[in-house]
């Protein structure tokens, strides 16, 4: 298996701005140790997001490297102290090349998209409740012998399940009523 520096980054919140995404990506790469600084950084997209990717780059005191931009529609090379885009021949190898880094980056950031997103949606009612851990979850579904049946018990029911003490069965049924959810 090849060594690879892929990294998976994560971001809670995100505001649009370019400049903003660029230099929290770039200080969040900074704390994941890279063996060797690339000798080519290829930002995906057009004029603005070089700027950004520069300005960024600059803001954290990177080391100096040749960077692009391509941008998709017209797969036009944006290069830094030029104004306009350098035009390649679509049968160019350079162009192709930099078309194949763009399609790898993409195909490795969806694939991630993917896997985040199964995974969110394999979520449960039981991982928002407190005082629910793995044992109780399993001793409630035993008990109701479903979610939705959970989620229709009284309190009564609730405090009858075997291995959930009254309290706690009490305080998962204000959860429950408090968020709307049953």
């Amino acid at each position: 298996m090849p060594l690879t520096f892929y990294r998976h980054l994560s971001f809670k919140t995100m505001r649009n701005d370019s400049l903003d995404r660029f230099g929290t990506r770039l200080e969040r790469l900074q704390k994941v140790r890279v063996a060797a600084t690339p000798n080519l950084v290829v930002v995906d997209g057009g004029k603005g997001q070089l700027s950004a990717a520069l300005a960024a780059m600059q803001a954290f005191d990177l080391p100096r490297v040749a960077v692009v931009a391509l941008a998709k529609r017209d797969e036009e090379v944006f290069v830094p102290g030029r104004a306009d885009p350098v035009r390649l021949s679509r049968h160019s190898p350079a162009l192709q090349l930099l078309q194949r880094i763009r399609d790898e980056a993409h195909r490795f950031a969806i694939g991630f998209h993917r896997q985040r997103r199964e995974t969110r949606s394999f979520g449960s009612i039981f991982d928002d409740l407190q005082g629910v851990g793995p044992a109780r979850r399993r001793a409630i579904l035993r008990h109701f012998g479903s979610a939705e049946r959970f989620l229709t018990a009284t309190q009564e029911e609730l405090e009858g399940v075997p291995g959930v003490p009254a309290k706690t069965a009490r305080a998962i049924y204000a959860q429950l009523h408090k968020a709307g959810r049953a």
